[in-house]
């Protein structure tokens, strides 16, 4: 081979090595971008699988074969999302509170984070004085038997501040832009028709000093560095049998809030939400019967609901009567000791899918914690209401409420707006679009074996498979 074929041959190899890796790296490139196309969650009731990320490659482009087909269309857009969460009861603070600080801060983190398999909560209730998962009944203003406090000078946040307010704090270092709920179970007993923490009536010549009361709780949490983004007048107000508790009929309702609660609110400047009924879907016309006084409804942001009566598909009566009002989700429990298997279906078929197809804005699990006992809880409180999480000194254990608000609270942050999908037989779900442009899509497997389904978004298609039972978070 003479001099000029060998540097021919030379520079044909080089080449061909360039050609060789260029056609290696671009084809590297494009499986990574195709592993990339979508992440995929995965809850499976077998429990084999825990809301983790799976490796499988899921990638937009031509399908084959005719399986149900969720079309997402993010051209039409309803409400936007505050958050996913849960109710931070006093006991609940109290068992985070007593864990050791590294478990404490470690847990803390895996539930307000949002980086790696941290769940990224957004959204809390909280009890304005004690609910019936404290340790015990309490108000901000408690005086003897027979004695008034008309202009609140006994008022004290004081029993908030030996748990609550402090695991607040921590959780607010973590994620300063989490929305606070708060809620009464009670005013304080002197303000009742019956003297007691449980049941009765708010006597009217209270009004205008329990509504400083609610002044005087933003106010004081507001000094603590926690700002109430929104409260709810009364949990359960039709439901004076638990401990503490208040019977409050719409039309009391009503009044309180155009003659005392709204006008306090303006006087003292406070900008938080003023939110309707907080009770059970089998009374929307509760909300209606509000905010069919226009009065009323000036001072109002909107209605919250329970599920333990009635069908999701009730709050969107509401939105249709009153469409300009929000509409929220705040409580739903479930019973001790739980199964996962049919608390994650239901859950997620009536909460996090049912709720935001129902225009709610929030979709929150009733508790945070509980203890092996499901204690603490007043007595006459509830002593089944299985906590997401179960704490034993600073052992935790993950129960089906945590995966199931886990589903949506880890990528459809505060901000995102719901946006179209279409149901296919057995397959529930919803679609929102979030801050950062990204699709989130949640679907349910109803059928009793795995089920392959197409998605469609934006001209392109999708294969994904579930097994039985199971829950997929979709995010592309």
């Amino acid at each position: 081979m003479n001099v000029f074929s060998l540097k021919t041959t030379l520079i044909s190899l080089a080449l061909l090595s360039l050609l060789f890796f260029y056609t290696g790296c671009q084809r590297k490139t494009t499986l990574r971008q195709a592993a990339a196309d979508v992440e995929f969650w995965l809850i499976d009731p077998d429990r084999s699988v825990l809301f983790e990320k799976q490796n499988t490659a899921l990638n937009f482009g031509k399908a084959t074969g005719q399986p149900p087909t969720i079309d997402v269309d993010e051209t039409r857009t309803f409400q936007s999302i505050d958050g996913f969460g849960y109710t931070l009861t006093g006991g609940s603070a109290m068992l985070i509170n007593r864990m050791t600080a590294s478990g404490r801060a470690a847990l803390l983190k895996e539930l307000f984070a949002t980086d790696g398999k941290n769940i990224g909560v957004s959204y809390l209730r909280v009890s304005i004085g004690a609910s019936d998962l404290d340790d015990r009944v309490f108000s901000y203003d408690d005086l003897p038997a027979g004695q008034t406090d008309p202009d609140l000078t006994q008022f004290s946040l004081e029993p908030d501040r030996q748990h609550l307010i402090p695991v607040l704090k921590q959780i607010l270092a973590i994620n300063p832009n989490l929305k606070i709920l708060g809620s009464p179970w009670s005013p304080p007993t002197w303000m009742k028709t019956n003297g007691n923490s449980k049941g009765g009536r708010l006597k009217p010549e209270f009004y205008d000093a329990y509504a400083r009361y609610f002044v005087k709780y933003m106010q004081g949490m507001k000094a603590e560095g926690i700002r109430i983004d929104a409260i709810t007048i009364q949990n359960e107000p039709l439901h004076p049998g638990n401990n503490p508790s208040l019977l409050m009929q719409p039309e009391e309702q009503a009044v309180f809030i155009k003659k005392s609660l709204g006008p306090a609110f303006k006087t003292a400047g406070i900008d938080t939400k003023i939110i309707l009924y907080d009770h059970n879907a089998d009374q929307p016309d509760y909300p209606i019967t509000i905010l069919n006084d226009p009065e009323a409804r000036s001072y109002v942001d909107g209605s919250a609901f329970h599920l333990y009566g009635g069908n999701i598909e009730a709050l969107s009566e509401v939105h249709k009567a009153y469409p300009d009002k929000s509409l929220y989700f705040t409580e739903q429990w479930i019973g001790a000791p739980g199964n996962l298997k049919g608390d994650l279906a239901w859950h997620v078929k009536n909460l996090i899918v049912g709720a935001p197809r129902n225009w709610a804005r929030t979709v929150l699990q009733w508790n945070l914690a509980a203890d092996p006992q499901q204690k603490p809880h007043t007595i006459g409180g509830c002593d089944r209401c299985l906590g997401a999480l179960t704490i034993d000194g600073s052992t935790v254990t993950r129960n089906p409420a945590y995966y199931i608000i886990a589903s949506a609270s880890k990528f459809v942050r505060p901000g995102s707006v719901r946006i179209a999908s279409s149901l296919a037989p057995n397959l529930p779900n919803v679609a929102f679009k979030t801050p950062d442009g990204r699709r989130a899509l949640i679907v349910l497997n109803e059928n009793a074996a795995a089920q392959t389904f197409l998605v469609r978004s934006q001209g392109k298609v999708m294969t994904a498979s579930l097994p039985a039972g199971s829950v997929g978070t979709y995010v592309w």
